[in-house]
């Protein structure tokens, strides 16, 4: 695996940084790649090395979180709902900038339809409508219902500026999973 030079990780890390900030301060089709290389402290043509455009360079970011949330759903598939929970709120903290942005943002239904989609996703193999308290339930209206739930409880979480420390939310919305799966 090649090694990626640290200035090169550094301008696109400032540049992700310098377009979410712009974003909480005004619309996504207001932004543009001047606004972004001006707060990055990069030069335009910089950008256009690593992203097409400002549309691209969003994808990725969006991209890159989901396939690290896909991850830890992974790593934490022998875990229960509670202990998992730990795992992703102290990534969504960790992550604030990113999560509050795409959570509370206009321009960020894209991201909130994929979240929304990987959380369902991930969700699929604990659906028993075989058996149990979920026999006979339609296992989309499940999947939906609860997908729903953690979508809102994380964005009411970053919406109110997280006024419960990310282990407290993780463990009450694990308990809830939990009950129902």
């Amino acid at each position: 695996m090649s090694k990626v030079d640290r200035r090169v990780l550094k301008s696109q890390e400032a540049i992700k940084k310098a377009i979410l900030e712009l974003m909480t301060e005004k619309n996504f089709d207001d932004i543009t790649i001047r606004d972004i290389s001006d707060r990055a402290n990069v030069n335009r043509g910089t950008i256009y090395l690593h992203y097409m455009d400002k549309y691209d360079l969003l994808d990725k970011i969006i991209e890159e979180h989901i396939s690290n949330l896909r991850e830890l759903c992974q790593s934490a598939s022998e875990l229960t709902f509670r202990e998992g929970n730990y795992i992703w709120f102290e990534y969504f903290a960790d992550n604030h900038l990113f999560f509050s942005t795409m959570l509370n943002t206009k321009s960020a239904a894209h991201f909130r339809s994929r979240f929304l989609d990987l959380v369902v996703q991930e969700y699929k193999v604990e659906v028993d409508v075989t058996e149990g308290k979920n026999q006979g339930l339609s296992e989309d209206v499940i999947l939906q219902f609860f997908g729903a739930a953690v979508v809102g409880a994380v964005e009411w979480w970053f919406r109110n500026g997280m006024p419960l420390p990310p282990r407290v939310i993780a463990e009450q919305t694990g308990i809830l999973l939990d009950r129902n799966f």
